[in-house]
């Protein structure tokens, strides 16, 4: 099987923050950076630091650690999945993310985007059975997507071909395969969606785990540029 890992299933946010990207944000490069900085100024912060109580980073992304040696490979955004599920055609893929990615709900919807990837990938047959495994922490969230499983697939129905749904899971409790079952790992940034103060643990990730890069992580290391 193929592992996709989202950074936004860990860089997070608590309940009730309601600037947080979960309420919903497009992937522009303002909401990459500046609406970051907007959201350290509404807290009357000097550095990322301000960011910490709202946006935290929840534990079990170190898990990924046990990955090191199996191919693995880094993107700033899931868009950039395609070409790494044109290495790997037909496998199944377990994805953990904050987003299913099945479907975007505006613009064109056969345009590969963070929104739409895995959907667009299983109509095409570059993946076989897709899971989507949302990170613990959307239990408490009840705006995530993870938050009711039932709410969110019946979203989708109107979106997918009941033949491409039929190849969803989506799960809250799946544990992590061992690495001898899986054939290449993605790392995803999607920094439009996690906050800047977790950059260094991203990139030191990617770092042990050898990542090749299909497209350049963000280090968003000050505030001021």
């Amino acid at each position: 099987m193929l592992l996709s890992m989202d950074w936004d299933a860990y860089s997070g946010t608590r309940e009730f923050v309601f600037d947080a990207p979960i309420w919903g944000t497009r992937d522009r490069e303002q909401d990459r950076l500046e609406a970051w900085r907007e959201r350290v100024q509404k807290r009357g912060g000097g550095d990322w630091a301000a960011l910490a109580e709202d946006f935290p980073l929840y534990p079990g992304w170190q898990e990924l650690e046990q990955y090191a040696g199996v191919p693995a490979f880094v993107a700033l955004s899931h868009a950039d999945a395609w070409a790494w599920l044109q290495q790997f055609p037909g496998r199944d893929v377990l994805n953990v993310d904050s987003h299913h990615d099945l479907a975007s709900f505006s613009g064109d919807a056969m345009r590969v985007r963070p929104g739409n990837w895995a959907g667009l990938g299983l109509r095409a047959g570059l993946i076989g059975r897709y899971t989507c495994l949302y990170p613990q922490w959307h239990e408490t969230l009840a705006v995530a997507e993870g938050f009711d499983l039932d709410r969110t697939r019946a979203e989708l129905l109107p979106l997918l071909p009941l033949e491409v749904l039929d190849r969803v899971t989506l799960t809250r409790v799946l544990t992590l395969p061992p690495p001898a079952q899986v054939e290449a790992l993605l790392l995803v940034q999607s920094p439009a969606w996690t906050s800047p103060a977790h950059d260094a643990e991203f990139l030191k990730l990617a770092q042990r785990l050898n990542c090749e890069t299909l497209t350049q992580p963000m280090g968003r290391w000050r505030l001021d540029r």
